[in-house]
């Protein structure tokens, strides 16, 4: 598997089999924000977000990882009752790394789920840990997301030639 390949690839967070992750033995599911949970306009998190988050932490600590500032991301974490790290430096390992510690987590109950190849993908597989993509939620991105979707649509390129990966065919 590539260092780009996700383990799952799906449309959105409402798509993702969370009860296969949990039979893997997945217990943290660690969320990108924008894109990801929500538009980068959105101030708080949208409900039918909300509703999902809620549900899932019946089963899962439910946590997220933002290279945004930490500004931007506390709304969210209030707003849902959860911790989270921001300027996670992704597609370094250092947020990852801090809620491993932080949690007493071992990688093999983590999951990194997030919209972004370069980073989300890239950060969740360099640290060893499963990893789901999902559509993002809207075309607008930040600046430094544009270059990231550039190198993304090169590497996408690639992976569809090999049929490893391809954007709209969605998979366990």
């Amino acid at each position: 598997m590539g260092v780009f390949k996700p383990t799952m690839y799906k449309k959105n967070i409402f798509e993702i089999d969370y009860e296969k992750l949990k039979s893997m033995g997945i217990t943290c599911l660690v969320f990108d924000l924008d894109n990801t949970l929500g538009l980068i306009d959105n101030e708080r998190c949208p409900l039918k977000t909300k509703r999902l988050l809620k549900k899932l932490q019946e089963d899962f600590l439910i946590l997220i990882s933002s290279n945004n500032t930490k500004k931007r991301i506390t709304p969210y974490l209030k707003d849902l009752g959860i911790g989270g790290v921001s300027f996670s430096l992704k597609p370094l390992t250092i947020g990852l790394q801090k809620i491993q510690k932080q949690y007493n987590l071992k990688k093999k109950e983590m999951a990194m789920i997030g919209d972004q190849i370069v980073t989300d993908i890239l950060s969740g597989n360099r640290f060893h840990i499963t990893t789901v993509l999902v559509d993002p939620l809207g075309e607008k991105d930040l600046k430094i997301t544009g270059l990231n979707r550039k190198v993304e649509a090169k590497i996408l390129k690639k992976y569809e030639k090999r049929g490893l990966l391809e954007r709209g065919k969605y998979y366990d």
